[in-house]
């Protein structure tokens, strides 16, 4: 007799498991509300919530940086939250309400709400983003031959929502006002929970994602149930994230990176020597070959957050780069944010089959040369941005081709580099801390933000003029890209002369 999710196994779709499908919409929708908001974040701070500041932009590198490192560090939470509380479902559900209302709140035209939004969003997206991969993983048995595929179709499904929603809500933002941009990305995240809900009616997923225990559900916490309590906590927590969000205290941009008192900047930077201090420590306790693995994955780490600091300045510098200083021939700064995920789209096959007719031929770089290659090419995209000053016009505008190429170089940097650093992390770590290095990676992307901050802040433009634009910005932006391309070069190059070495220290993981 066929136990719940062995039926579950019979209902296929295109080969693999129905559910899939149910998910792939689920987070097509969310990564649409994400990204669609990510959009015009920026531009809206600087046009409307400190527009009446000189250091407008240096503001709103600050709120976004302390706005991405919070999102990404709240997955760790929310994470361990679904695991020994709610489980992935009531999780996902959770999380997808919040960052709804999150983006709905963003519609209202108030400071306060603005950052009761952020806030939301963040709260929300800690319960909702950890767990909808899991789930996708979920869905097949260990050794399933089509699980690799299945997270092909899934990524897909993240990629084709980064690139639909910065078009549209960057057009409704243009044509209507911001609010509308910002209240359709609240739809769409509104439409990813309601293909989530759905599949669970349908009963697509068995008992897949279910809660540990009723026990644990129902164990009072201060006389209340943990099913209950759990999603008071965390609307009780989202004036405290409002608060520290809004803890933006301007500051001489000329100082270095550890002179900015921002709370969240402070909280990262203890955070970042606690983690690496308790990394010494398991490294020392370590076997000698979990040792070399260990440093290797706390390597590979390091490098995906110097690459993520330099690709996440899409959403911030290079947006008012492109709103400045580009002459956008079809689309606006906003949409430009669709770029990179279009170039994703078009080149995962290509590059996968080059790796793929590599192999056969024994030609497949090991992951330290991918990571060297991709932060390469992270170094020549930007000094594709620091020469378009070159090319540009009477008014201090620069050719759209060169935002194109920029972009194209970028991708193909994140496909040599994020796809593999993921399963990595789980062949080079003991199985008994598996779970701490998963919250270590994702905690870089958190990091990787700070370096976002850091970087606005220093590009930053002053001025009384809410308009500046031209040959005003062009040069600060050209020489700051100049400066991005070296680091970027150069940490490139350190990788690729070191990769021996850290090849010896991966032993027999490839």
């Amino acid at each position: 007799m066929n136990t719940n999710t062995d039926a579950i196994e019979e209902k296929q779709l295109f080969g693999h498991p129905k559910g899939l499908f149910y998910l792939f919409f689920a987070e097509l929708w969310e990564r649409f509300s994400f990204y669609g908001m990510r959009a015009l974040l920026t531009l809206y701070m600087v046009n409307v919530i400190f527009e009446a500041l000189a250091e407008r932009d240096y503001a709103a590198a600050a709120v976004y940086s302390s706005y991405g490192s919070l999102v990404y560090a709240s997955t760790v939470v929310g994470g361990k939250i679904s695991d020994t509380i709610l489980g992935m479902r009531r999780s996902i559900l959770l999380g997808g309400i919040l960052m709804a209302l999150g983006h709905f709140v963003l519609a209202v035209e108030n400071n306060t709400a603005f950052y009761l939004a952020l806030a939301l969003i963040v709260v929300g997206n800690g319960f909702f983003k950890p767990n909808i991969s899991t789930f996708v993983g979920s869905l097949y048995k260990d050794g399933d031959p089509r699980k690799d595929s299945g997270f092909v179709i899934f990524y897909m499904g993240i990629n084709i929502g980064a690139f639909v929603s910065p078009l549209l809500c960057g057009w409704l933002g243009r044509e209507y006002g911001w609010h509308y941009g910002f209240g359709l990305a609240g739809i769409g995240m509104l439409a990813g929970l309601l293909f989530f809900w759905s599949g669970i009616r349908n009963n697509v997923f068995g008992d897949r994602g279910k809660a540990p225990s009723e026990a644990v559900l129902s164990k009072p916490l201060i006389g209340v149930p943990q099913k209950i309590m759990v999603p008071i906590l965390a609307f009780l927590f989202v004036p405290v994230i409002a608060m520290l969000l809004s803890s933006y205290k301007p500051l001489s941009p000329e100082g270095g990176f550890f002179d900015d008192q921002n709370i969240v900047n402070i909280i990262f930077k203890l955070i970042g020597v606690s983690v690496l201090g308790y990394l010494g420590y398991i490294i020392f306790k370590a076997t000698p070959d979990e040792r070399k693995k260990l440093i290797m994955a706390v390597l590979i780490t390091l490098f995906m957050t110097v690459f993520w600091g330099f690709h996440e300045l899409s959403g911030s510098v290079i947006t008012l780069f492109a709103d400045r200083n580009v002459n956008l021939e079809w689309i606006d700064a906003a949409q430009s944010n669709a770029i990179n995920p279009v170039f994703i789209i078009l080149l995962s096959i290509p590059v996968s089959l080059l790796f793929t007719w590599l192999s056969k031929r024994n030609l497949n770089p090991r992951t330290p040369y991918k990571f060297g290659l991709g932060l390469a090419f992270a170094g020549i995209s930007f000094y594709i941005l620091a020469l378009s000053g070159g090319s540009a016009d009477e008014n201090g505008m620069v050719p759209f081709s060169y935002l194109m190429i920029m972009y194209f170089f970028l991708s193909v940097g994140e496909l040599f580099m994020s796809p593999v650093g993921l399963s990595k992390i789980t062949d080079l770590s003991p199985k008994r801390i598996v779970a701490f290095m998963m919250g270590v990676w994702f905690l870089s992307s958190a990091f990787a933000f700070q370096i976002v901050g850091f970087i606005g802040k220093q590009l930053a433009i002053e001025s009384d003029n809410p308009d500046v634009r031209g040959f005003e910005t062009l040069e600060v932006y050209t020489g700051g890209f100049e400066l991005i391309a070296q680091y970027a070069l150069a940490a490139g190059v350190i990788v690729l002369v070191t990769a021996p070495l850290m090849k010896r220290l991966m032993g027999n993981v490839h």
